[in-house]
C-alpha cells in the first residue's frame, strides 16, 4: 500500500500526518477528524491494495467494518492502528521496487501561493528581485506571477539542485522587467551526461527535470540584459513566453539536453532570438514560434557540439541571419538538422541569409551535415539558402524567391540532393531590378539535382551555374526566361547532365543560349 497523491491540504494537518508517520505522537494527537478535514479541503488520497485503487476514506471504512472500532486514536490507543496508517501515509520502503523513483516532497505552501506572498509588489516601480528570489529559494511551490510588472535588477537564479523541480508561470498578464545586466532568469543544473538515461544521475530526475517557464513576458531595459539563460539543464521547457528588448532572448550555454521551445514570441532584441553559444546540446525543438527583428539573428548556433535541431512551423523574419548554424572552429560541430514548414524572410541587408549552414571543422574540412530543408517559404534576403563546407544535405519542396544575389548557393560541399523546389519571381513583389535570384553550385563533390524549377534569374551568367563540380547528376529540371543562358557548366568532372527543359520566351539566339559549356572532362551532357 502506498500514498498516491496529496493536494491542497492544510499545512497543520500535513504536519500532523507526518508526525504520526514518524511516530512523534507526543507532539500531535492524530484523530479521525484529520482525514475528514483533509477530504473537506479537497485533498486527494488514494490507496493501492492488491491491485485495487480506493480512496483513503473507503479503505478506512472497509477496515472499520471488519471490527475496527470507530474511535479516536489517542496516545494510549495508537499501538494497533499506527502500523496500518503508516503504510498508507508514507511510501512503504519494504514494498517499493529498488528502481522506483523517490516521491517528490509534498509542499507545505498552498499551491495557489504567488510571489506576492513573499513581498513582490508588481507595480513596476519597486525592486522585486529579492522577493522573487526568496520565493525561488523557498523551493516549496511553483513561482506564480499574477498580473503586474515585476521590476528586477539582478538575475533570478534557479539553482535546481538546491530548490528542486521548479516552474515560473503566469497567465500571460505578468511582465518581468530586467533593468540590470545578465539574464532575467538563469536556470542552473548539474547534468553532465548525455541524453542517454544511463548518464542521468538520480538527483537530476528527482530535483532538476523539466524546468519550466510559461505564460510570462520579459522585457530588458539594460544593454546587457538577456531573457532566459540555461546551463547544465535537462528538459528545459519554455512555452507561451514573449521576450523583447533584451540582448539574447534565450541563451543556452555550456551543456544542456532535450530542450523544447514552443509558442513563443522572441521579438525585437538587439542580440539573438535563440542562441546556442558554443554549447554541448543534443535535442532541441523550436516549434510554433515567432522569432522576428532580432539584430544578431533568429536561431543561431555557433561552435559547440550540437545534434538534433528541429525547427518546425515557425515564422522567422527580419533577423538578418534568420537561421545561422556555424560549426567553424568546432571539433564536434553541428549535425542532424531539420528545418521544415516555416516561413523565413527579410531583411535584405549585406550578408543576410534565411538559412546558412557552415559545416567546416577546425581544419576547414567539410565535415558536418545531415541537414534537411523542406517545405518552407523563403524570400527577401541576399542569399535565401547558403550551404558551405557541408555534407549530406537535402533541399526539397521549398518556394524560394527574391534573393538579392542568390536564391540558392552551395559551395565546397558533398553529397547534396536538391529536389523539386520553385525558385521563381513573383510580379507583385516588383523585385526585377533588385533581386538576381542566382543558383550556384561550386566546388562540390557528389550531388543530385532533379525537378528544380528556376524562373527569371537576372544579371547572372545563367539560370543554374555549376562550377568545378564532380560526380553530379542533373536531370528533369526546368529553367525558364533567365538572362544569358539556361545552364552554365564550367570545369565539370564525371558528371551527367540530361533531360532538362531550357527555354526563353522572348530572347533572340544572339542574346541567349540554352547551355554554355566551358572545359571539363568525362562528362555526359545532353540538354
Amino acid at each position: 500500500m502506498s500514498i498516491c497523491h496529496f493536494a491542497r491540504a492544510d499545512a497543520n494537518i500535513l504536519l500532523a500526518l507526518k508526525a504520526f508517520a514518524e511516530q512523534k505522537i507526543e507532539k500531535y494527537d492524530v484523530s479521525w477528524y484529520v482525514f475528514r478535514r483533509l477530504a473537506s479541503q479537497g485533498a486527494t488520497i488514494t490507496v493501492h491494495k492488491r491491485g485495487n485503487v480506493m480512496s483513503l476514506d473507503q479503505f478506512l471504512r472497509d477496515r472499520m467494518n471488519r471490527n475496527f472500532k470507530h474511535r479516536a486514536c489517542s496516545r494510549s490507543q495508537t499501538t494497533g492502528l499506527r502500523p496500518m496508517l503508516l503504510a498508507i501515509i508514507v511510501m512503504s520502503v519494504s514494498l517499493a521496487n529498488a528502481d522506483e523513483p523517490e516521491p517528490i516532497p509534498l509542499t507545505m505552501v498552498d499551491v495557489d501561493t504567488t510571489v506576492r506572498a513573499f513581498g513582490a509588489g508588481g507595480d513596476g516601480v519597486s525592486d522585486d528581485t529579492e522577493a522573487i528570489q526568496n520565493a525561488i529559494n523557498a523551493g516549496s511551490t511553483a513561482i506564480r506571477l499574477p498580473r503586474g510588472t515585476y521590476r528586477i535588477s539582478k538575475p533570478l537564479v534557479v539553482d535546481l539542485d538546491k530548490v528542486g523541480v521548479t516552474s515560473i508561470v503566469g497567465d500571460g498578464t505578468a511582465r518581468i522587467m530586467m533593468t540590470g545586466p545578465g539574464p532575467a532568469i538563469r536556470f542552473v543544473g548539474t547534468h553532465q551526461g548525455t541524453a542517454s538515461p544511463k548518464t542521468v544521475k538520480s538527483n537530476v530526475w528527482q530535483k532538476e527535470r523539466m524546468p519550466l517557464v510559461d505564460g510570462i513576458e520579459i522585457i530588458g531595459t539594460h544593454d546587457e540584459a538577456d531573457g532566459i539563460e540555461a546551463v547544465r539543464t535537462m528538459q528545459l521547457t519554455i512555452s507561451r513566453v514573449i521576450i523583447r528588448h533584451t540582448r539574447h532572448a534565450i541563451h543556452l550555454v555550456e551543456r544542456n539536453r532535450n530542450v523544447i521551445l514552443s509558442d513563443c514570441h522572441l521579438y525585437e532584441n538587439h542580440g539573438v532570438g535563440v542562441f546556442l553559444d558554443n554549447v554541448d546540446l543534443h535535442q532541441i525543438n523550436l516549434s510554433a514560434c515567432h522569432v522576428s527583428y532580432n539584430d544578431g539573428g533568429g536561431f543561431v548556433s555557433k561552435g559547440g557540439n550540437v545534434r538534433n535541431i528541429h525547427i518546425s512551423g515557425c515564422d522567422l523574419e527580419a533577423n538578418v541571419q534568420n537561421v545561422l548554424i556555424d560549426s567553424d572552429g568546432s571539433k564536434y560541430g553541428t549535425a542532424e538538422v531539420a528545418i521544415t514548414g516555416c516561413t523565413i524572410q527579410h531583411s535584405g541587408g549585406p550578408g543576410s541569409a534565411n538559412v546558412r549552414f557552415i559545416g567546416a571543422n577546425p581544419e576547414g574540412e567539410r565535415c558536418w551535415g545531415l541537414v534537411t530543408i523542406a517545405n518552407n517559404i523563403l524570400s527577401d534576403v541576399e542569399t535565401n539558402i547558403d550551404i558551405q563546407q557541408a555534407r549530406d544535405v537535402i533541399i526539397n519542396g521549398n518556394t524560394i524567391s527574391s534573393g538579392y544575389k542568390f536564391n540558392l548557393r552551395v559551395e565546397d560541399s558533398m553529397n547534396v540532393v536538391v529536389g523539386p523546389n520553385v525558385l521563381a519571381r513573383n510580379p507583385p513583389y516588383r523585385d526585377e531590378d533588385t533581386c538576381d535570384n542566382a543558383v550556384l553550385f561550386r566546388n562540390c563533390n557528389g550531388g543530385t539535382i532533379t525537378g528544380l524549377h528556376v524562373h527569371e534569374t537576372r544579371r547572372t551568367e545563367a539560370g543554374i551555374m555549376l562550377d568545378a563540380c564532380r560526380r553530379f547528376h542533373m536531370t528533369g529540371c526546368t529553367v525558364l526566361d533567365c538572362d544569358n543562358a539556361g545552364l552554365l557548366l564550367k570545369n565539370l568532372e564525371d558528371c551527367q547532365i540530361t533531360g532538362n527543359m531550357l527555354r526563353h520566351g522572348t530572347a533572340t539566339k544572339e542574346k541567349w543560349q540554352p547551355m554554355i559549356v566551358l572545359g571539363g572532362r568525362e562528362t555526359k551532357i545532353a540538354p
